[in-house]
C-alpha cells in the first residue's frame, strides 16, 4: 500500500498518541508499505483553521521532501495540477487531532479513502460550554468529511458515533503498551514493596487536562497521613510553560519541595528507571481517550490511579489493578494514596494484578496487523 498519514509536527513528539502513530508508521513500513509523512506545523486552533484557505493534499514527490507551512508550495518544481495524489496514494491516514486544518482538504468527491484516527476529541475534554460547543461543530463537520475510523478504544468509538449520529467503518485498535518488552518479575515487585517510602509516578506531559495539580492537592492534603513518600514527575514542561510554572509554584508554596521531583521528559532507559523505581502510577487527568501510560506502568507491576472520566475504565480495574477516582477530588485520590502507603499487602495484591492486566494486553504486532487489514479492506471497497 501507499499510505499518506497527516500530523502535526513531527512524529518523535512524546506524548501516547504521537506514540501510536509512530509505532502504526513503523510497522506499516516494516510490512514493505510506502508511508509518507505529511507534517503540518504547530500553531494555536485559529491559525489551524486558516490552513483551510491553503492546504491541500499535495503531490507524494512533495511530501517526501518537507514539510508543509502556508508558504510551503503545494506542488513540487516540475509537477503539474493533472498529477493527482490519488495517482500516488491509496489511502490516507489523518490524526484527528489535525482536524480544524483539514476541512477543505476532506471535501467530496475523495480521490482516495481518507481514514481518521482518533485518539479523543478536543470537545470531550473538560472547559467551557461555550468553547466546546464551538469545537464539538467543528470536530463534527470534520468527522463527516471522511470515510471511515481507527479508535484506540470503545469509548472513544461511543462518542464519535453519538456526535456523528451514526457509524461509519471502522476499527478499535487498542495502542501499543508492550514497547518495554517483558513485564518484570513477580519477585521483583514483592522485594520493591518492602520500602517504607511510597514512590509515586506521574507520566504525561505536564498541562492541566493531565491532573498534574489534583495530585498535589492530595499530597498536601494528606501529608500528616501518607507519613513517607516520593513523587516523581515524567513529562514535558514546555507543552504549556504556563500551567508548568503553576504546578511549580504551587509544589514551592505547599512544603512538598522536599518530596516532589520534576525530571522532564524522558524516553528509553532513563524512563525504564523511573517505572521499575516506582510503587504506583498516577494520573488522575480529567479525560483520556484511552491512557497508554497505565498500561505501560502496568507492565512494570504499578496499580495505575485513573479518572472516572473518558476511557481509563477500560485499563484499570478499580479496587482490583488500580483505583478510578472522581476527576479533581484531591481527598478522594489522598485516601486512596493513604491505602497503599499503609497496607502494603493491598500494594503487593493489586501490583501483582496490574501485572496479570498488562500480560492480557494484545501484542502491538497483532493490533497493528489488523490495521493493516482494516486498511486494505476500505481501499478494496472504495470507488470514487
Amino acid at each position: 500500500m501507499r499510505i499518506g498519514f497527516v500530523i502535526y509536527g513531527s512524529l518523535d513528539t512524546l506524548s501516547g498518541g504521537y506514540l501510536y502513530d509512530r509505532k502504526l508508521v513503523e510497522y506499516l513500513r516494516a510490512q514493505r508499505d510506502t508511508v509518507e509523512v505529511i507534517s503540518l506545523p504547530w500553531r494555536n486552533y485559529a491559525a489551524h483553521l486558516a490552513d483551510n484557505l491553503w492546504f491541500r493534499i499535495p503531490p507524494s514527490s512533495v511530501i517526501a521532501s518537507r514539510a508543509f507551512s502556508p508558504t510551503t508550495p503545494v506542488l513540487a518544481p516540475g509537477a503539474s495540477e493533472q498529477s493527482p495524489l490519488s495517482e500516488k496514494l491509496d489511502i490516507v491516514i489523518q490524526d484527528e487531532l489535525n482536524h480544524p486544518s483539514l476541512l477543505s482538504a476532506n471535501k467530496h468527491p475523495h480521490p482516495h479513502p481518507i481514514i481518521s484516527l482518533v485518539h479523543h476529541l478536543r470537545c470531550s475534554e473538560p472547559r467551557p460550554k461555550w468553547q466546546n460547543t464551538f469545537y464539538r461543530a467543528i470536530e463534527k463537520k470534520y468527522l463527516q468529511s471522511v470515510d471511515g475510523f481507527i479508535f484506540n478504544s470503545q469509548t472513544t468509538q461511543r462518542v464519535v458515533n453519538g456526535l456523528l449520529g451514526g457509524s461509519k467503518p471502522d476499527i478499535i485498535a487498542y495502542p501499543p503498551t508492550d514497547r518495554f518488552g517483558e513485564a518484570i518479575s513477580e519477585n521483583e515487585i514483592i522485594e520493591r514493596a518492602k520500602s517504607p517510602e511510597l514512590r509515586i509516578l506521574f507520566l504525561g506531559n505536564v498541562i492541566e487536562r493531565k491532573g498534574l495539580h489534583t495530585l498535589l492537592d492530595a499530597l498536601a492534603v494528606g501529608q500528616n497521613d501518607i507519613l513517607s513518600y516520593r513523587l516523581d514527575i515524567v513529562g514535558s514542561l514546555f507543552t504549556d510553560p504556563t500551567f508548568a510554572r503553576a504546578v511549580k509554584e504551587k509544589v514551592a508554596v505547599s512544603g512538598l519541595s522536599s518530596t516532589v521531583h520534576f525530571h522532564g521528559a524522558l524516553d528509553r532507559e532513563p524512563l525504564i528507571e523511573k517505572l521499575k523505581a516506582a510503587h504506583v502510577l498516577v494520573v488522575p487527568s480529567s479525560y483520556e481517550g484511552f491512557g497508554i501510560a497505565y498500561l505501560e506502568g502496568m507492565g512494570f507491576g504499578l496499580p495505575a490511579i485513573g479518572t472516572t472520566a473518558g476511557a481509563a475504565a477500560e485499563v484499570i480495574a478499580d479496587g482490583v489493578d488500580g483505583f478510578l477516582v472522581s476527576p479533581g477530588d484531591a481527598r478522594e485520590l489522598a485516601d486512596r494514596l493513604r491505602v497503599l502507603a499503609e497496607k502494603r499487602e493491598v500494594l503487593i495484591r493489586m501490583s501483582l494484578a496490574a501485572r496479570e492486566r498488562y500480560l492480557r494486553q494484545p501484542k502491538w504486532e497483532q493490533t497493528a496487523g489488523q490495521i493493516r487489514e482494516f486498511l486494505q479492506k476500505q481501499i478494496a471497497a472504495f470507488t470514487v
